[in-house]
């Protein structure tokens, strides 16, 4: 038998498991609370006046606790994203503005790195192109392990996409606002079994790593840059000084890329047949807006008084109200149109 195979079938059908487990656990407690509460019905029509007034006060006590574990076995038995338990690599890249979006990008990398110091994330440095004034034109970097139940890329998935700033840059005599924008990309991390990367498709090039304005990093040729010859997903990273943990991580950013090209194919096949509230991951979609005169963020995918935060605490990285929102309404559109959770 094919190795490689039993692997994929291992981490899927482990990974189908773990998915499984919230239901079993919340229809468990369903139950227990059904057959408490019938027991109880039983005694409240029994000829003991004493013991059936007592029955029923612990039926209409126990009510509520079977209408919360009804919600809560719907909800666990809604469809989720089999990704969302795996690590991501994110992307960001600045956008139009020129130095304030990179400046900008520099700001959302800031935030991301206080909501993975919320969520007990680590994160891993893999690749930056620095800005002329600062910030960055573009960083990639992962995001790994965590506590929390929605998983990382569970929580962060909703992240891909235009964010646009309002704001008077601080080379702004005039204090005139403008819009600048980054683009952020969540990839969920994918493993060899995941994607058949044939290496004849794959040309390797290694070259000097370089720092701002083009000046040597180091004296070795440690940079490495991938192509992938039939979809032209051209990788490259100068992070490390070692030229083997740097091609480590190109491959694993290659990787993500090439399985987030075949999930964003299945979707885009399956799009035409249902329509989402949130989530799509289209990149050309602004998804938020960082009002700085106003001290707002604004969401655009979200109405009420989900649509709109307090921009201080948005950026000390309080992104939970955000997330939260969007994972309840992500769910909501699943339950109302019978989607597949997949993004």
């Amino acid at each position: 038998p094919d190795v490689a195979s039993d692997v994929a079938e291992m981490t899927r059908l482990s990974r189908e498991l773990s998915g499984l487990e919230p239901a079993v656990q919340a229809a468990a407690r369903w139950r227990a609370l059904l057959a408490e509460v019938a027991d109880l019905r039983e005694m409240a029509g029994g000829d003991d006046p004493e013991m059936a007034d007592l029955a029923a006060l612990e039926v209409d006590e126990k009510a509520a606790a079977l209408a919360a574990a009804e919600a809560a076995l719907e909800e666990a038995l809604i469809p989720r994203d089999p990704e969302d338990a795996r690590d991501v690599i994110i992307e960001i890249r600045a956008g139009t503005g020129g130095d304030e979006a990179a400046l900008f990008a520099g700001d959302l990398y800031e935030l991301y790195q206080k909501w993975a110091a919320t969520n007990g994330w680590r994160i891993e440095a893999m690749d930056a192109s620095e800005g002329g004034m600062g910030g960055f034109r573009e960083i990639t970097f992962g995001l790994k392990g965590g506590t929390s139940a929605e998983g990382v890329y569970g929580t962060m998935k909703f992240e891909s996409g235009v964010h646009r700033v309002q704001r008077v840059p601080a080379t702004e005599s005039q204090g005139r606002i403008h819009t600048s924008a980054a683009t952020v990309a969540v990839l969920p991390e994918a493993e060899e079994v995941d994607v058949d990367l044939r290496m004849q498709d794959v040309r390797v090039d290694v070259f000097r790593a370089s720092g701002p304005g083009g000046q040597s990093v180091n004296t070795t040729d440690s940079a490495v840059r991938l192509t992938h010859v039939p979809t032209g997903l051209v990788v490259s990273i100068q992070d490390e000084k070692s030229q083997l943990k740097n091609k480590d991580k190109a491959f694993r950013v290659l990787r993500s890329r090439l399985y987030q090209l075949e999930r964003d194919r299945i979707h885009d096949a399956r799009a035409s047949a249902r329509k989402e509230l949130v989530g799509s991951g289209d990149r050309s979609a602004k998804i938020r807006t960082y009002n700085y005169p106003q001290g707002r963020v604004t969401d655009h995918r979200l109405d009420g008084d989900d649509k709109n935060h307090a921009l201080q605490g948005v950026l000390a990285g309080d992104l939970a109200p955000i997330v939260r929102a969007l994972q309840l309404a992500d769910r909501q559109a699943r339950m109302d149109g019978g989607t597949d959770g997949k993004d």
